[in-house]
């Protein structure tokens, strides 16, 4: 083909490429998810800061004095009602124990004596040896040793059960929280020596300040925030304490955790309590169309043909899909739902 042939022809395919281009149609592009921002009544909630606990605690004291000879259990060990937890030197509950025994015996002893002088005593009224008043005396002293033999075996229970005292065990099923002593260590009476609760019973607990108690005389309802977990549970049972604190100004709120509570939420654990407290109109947008990247919280609004990225200040979940909008959008502007997508046609 010569040199003429060939600029010809390209001429032809370029103006056949312009023809097709000008009259084909164009590929669609596919269409951004996208929702309306809408001031929609919603359920009104008040968040009350909150810390979890569990509903089954106990402080395990001792109630004797000794030294802590041993301790059996560490933090985070599972243990059963009734098991030993520790022991505290016995020596001394043990003397004790021997003395209420000996005590017993001697008081036997003295029945004993005093029951056969009271027969001697009545056989000699019988014959006319002795008077009337000699064999009340026995009887007095009979009536004397038998409740020196009472007060005995008394002595005896009790010391046997302080002995027992030197044994501590478990007072419910769960888990140990903490060692609050060390073996060696002297124990006192109403000292702590380990602390225990039930994981499987957990309830957060917050503060309700008085201007929002009115508006929570009938709550039933409730879910609980757990931001450790980036997840919201339902509570089992919710209960607004009949009394305020006078020097917080606030009311106590309990919330249940369920059974099958999410895994890592321990006593001690951050949480929020949404109580319902009304309903009000609030402008939201679907949770999925917010971005936060470190200080920044911002939609992408979607206006002739094209994303623009808004920066919005956000309130509170609504719902389970929706937050609200304090700032930076109006009722009727659409966002995209998909915001970390690349740019498309709308």
């Amino acid at each position: 083909m010569s040199l003429t042939h060939r600029a010809a022809a390209h001429a032809l395919a370029t103006v056949a490429a312009l023809l097709l281009a000008a009259g084909a149609p164009a590929i669609a592009q596919p269409q951004a998810a996208s929702a309306t921002v809408e001031l929609r009544e919603v359920e009104d909630v008040y968040a009350a800061d909150a810390v979890i606990e569990s509903v089954r605690q106990a402080t395990v004291s001792a109630q004797i004095s000794g030294q802590l000879t041993q301790l059996l259990v560490d933090a985070g060990d599972r243990v059963k009602r009734g098991q030993l937890l520790a022991r505290i030197d016995t020596r001394e509950a043990d003397a004790q124990v021997a003395s209420a025994g000996a005590q017993v015996a001697q008081a036997e002893a003295a029945v004993v004596q005093a029951q056969l002088e009271h027969e001697r005593t009545k056989s000699l009224v019988a014959q006319g040896f002795v008077s009337q008043s000699a064999l009340d005396k026995t009887d007095a002293d009979l009536k004397t040793a038998r409740a020196a033999l009472d007060a005995a075996r008394a002595g005896t229970t009790q010391a046997a059960t302080g002995r027992s005292f030197a044994e501590l065990r478990a007072p419910i099923d769960g888990v140990v929280t903490r060692r609050l002593m060390e073996p060696g260590e002297l124990a006192t009476a109403g000292r702590g020596v380990v602390e225990i609760h039930d994981p499987a019973a957990l309830r957060a607990v917050g503060t309700i300040p008085q201007f929002v108690l009115p508006r929570t005389a009938r709550v039933e309802r409730a879910e609980i925030d757990l931001p450790s977990v980036q997840r919201r549970v339902k509570a089992v049972r919710v209960t607004v304490l009949p009394a305020a604190d006078p020097r917080l100004l606030s009311t106590q709120v309990r919330a249940e955790l369920p059974a099958d509570a999410p895994a890592g939420i321990v006593p001690g654990t951050a949480a929020k309590v949404l109580v319902p407290i009304g309903r009000s109109r609030k402008l939201v947008v679907p949770a999925a169309a917010v971005i936060r990247r470190s200080e920044l919280t911002a939609v992408y609004v979607l206006s002739d043909g094209a994303r623009q990225l808004r920066q919005v200040r956000v309130g509170d979940r609504v719902g389970d899909d929706s937050v609200e909008v304090l700032a930076g959008l109006i009722a009727g502007e659409r966002v995209a739902l998909d915001p970390l997508a690349g740019r498309g046609a709308i």
